[in-house]
């Protein structure tokens, strides 16, 4: 069976362009041209892959990509945006809506489809733990790793995570305590060579960051090593002692900063 693509593009060149290249390579495509069409085609199909432009009538790609993200039947789905928008700002945006990779406009079909096949082979590929590697890590200290779930156990406490950041982590634990370098994240994370542009990884560090951390702005698991890459040191020992009553505090008060501002925009 053909997988089948989701494209939601308002200008019709480009729906054209994309969606007869994605055809003609071997894909099922459905198309919409604006974002209430794009959400009610994703129930009605629920696509292997959604490809969102950010720029839509009715409702705008930022929106529908939470929306999409929101609904349990649609949350799974593997979202590459396409977008003229290519700043900093715009693709943080994108990530924090929920996207999974993102393309700047105009972008060379060849690019996409990999793009397209690497979410692809990942979403659809055998949970962690199951291809016979004895060697891998999925445990270390107070972190333990459920690929069942899509969860991590930190310091005796489930922590809900996204494909990505349970990928993400899972890379980063396999090489505890060395520097793993954005390219390689890249590759093996989100499947594809890297280019010059690594705010996909950033975005997705202070996600898990913000879940780990007891202070995200002063991360002391998660490190940045400038100019090299990323490095997961984890505490074991006498390192532990006192640790977990500083991230229950920690999250206690993100949980009563949240409570707060859910009050103050209610």
């Amino acid at each position: 069976m053909k997988p089948s693509i989701l494209l939601i593009e308002d200008d019709r060149d480009m729906s054209e362009l994309v969606g007869g290249h994605l055809e003609h390579s071997g894909f099922d495509v459905q198309r919409a041209d604006d974002g209430i069409k794009g959400q009610a085609l994703a129930l009605q199909y629920s696509p292997d892959l959604i490809l969102l432009d950010l720029m839509l009538p009715n409702v705008d790609g930022l929106t529908l990509c939470q929306r999409l993200r929101r609904d349990e039947r649609t949350a799974s789905i593997p979202i590459l945006m396409l977008t003229a928008l290519g700043g900093t700002k715009d693709k943080v945006s994108g990530f924090n809506s929920g996207a999974d990779d993102y393309l700047t406009k105009p972008f060379d079909l060849e690019e996409l489809q990999v793009r397209v096949k690497a979410l692809l082979r990942r979403s659809d590929r055998a949970p962690i733990g199951t291809s016979g590697n004895h060697h891998e890590i999925l445990s270390y200290g107070p972190l333990t790793l459920v690929p069942e779930r899509f969860e991590a156990i930190w310091f005796d406490q489930p922590v809900r995570l996204t494909h990505l950041e349970f990928e993400l982590l899972h890379c980063l634990l396999q090489r505890h305590g060395q520097t793993v370098a954005p390219s390689l994240i890249l590759k093996e994370v989100w499947g594809y060579e890297p280019d010059d542009d690594i705010e996909t990884i950033r975005v997705h560090v202070r996600h898990l960051r913000t879940k780990l951390e007891p202070d995200p702005r002063k991360p002391r698991f998660i490190k940045t090593v400038y100019g090299a890459g990323y490095c997961l040191e984890l505490p074991t020992g006498a390192q532990l002692e006192g640790l977990q009553d500083v991230l229950s505090q920690a999250r206690q008060d993100r949980e009563t900063q949240a409570e707060a501002s859910n009050r103050a925009t209610a």
